[in-house]
């Protein structure tokens, strides 16, 4: 997933409200980024006023959500719940057309190579059009490709795909 700053401020004031004595290094592990990036967020958040820092001891900073940090955590959540929700739509619509063209084919089975969020979709979609799962990957059967955040559905015997991306933008 490729995060955007929003993702970034989620995740920072999660992390502070569950951890207020959290440092930066904490943060950047927590978070994969290099403490000069958290250092960066944080700054941005206390200068919108969501954060406030208190200095403990020399050289130990507590840092809290203000009522606004709060209010923001609750937006950043609620859209990301949005996003990811219409991005699941997305990808079990965009699964359940390239199934319906594994049974016009005359196929009841498939195979899923990858995993992962779209794989598990892609499998549980099969599930419910009664189509069946082979494992290990079969030639003589359609194949799910996941590769990254794309779908492709190699035929058996041709070179012939479908494909399809599901994009993924939870901001």
């Amino acid at each position: 997933m490729v995060k955007s700053s929003k993702n970034y401020d989620l995740e920072i004031l999660n992390h502070i409200e569950e951890n207020p004595d959290t440092t930066q290094a904490d943060l950047a592990i927590q978070l994969g980024v290099a403490v000069g990036s958290v250092n960066w967020y944080l700054k941005r958040l206390i200068n919108k006023g969501y954060i406030k820092v208190t200095q403990m001891q020399r050289r130990r900073l507590r840092y809290l959500l203000t009522p606004k940090g709060l209010a923001e955590k609750a937006h950043l959540t609620t859209s990301f719940m949005q996003a990811s929700l219409h991005w699941y739509r997305e990808t079990r619509e965009s699964s359940k057309r390239l199934l319906q063209e594994v049974q016009q084919a005359g196929y009841d089975t498939v195979c899923i190579e990858g995993d992962g969020d779209l794989a598990e979709i892609i499998y549980l979609t099969c599930l419910e059009a009664h189509i069946k799962v082979k494992r290990p990957v079969d030639p003589a059967y359609p194949v799910f490709k996941i590769e990254g955040l794309q779908t492709r559905l190699d035929w058996p015997g041709t070179t012939l795909s479908s494909s399809t991306g599901f994009k993924e933008t939870l901001e």
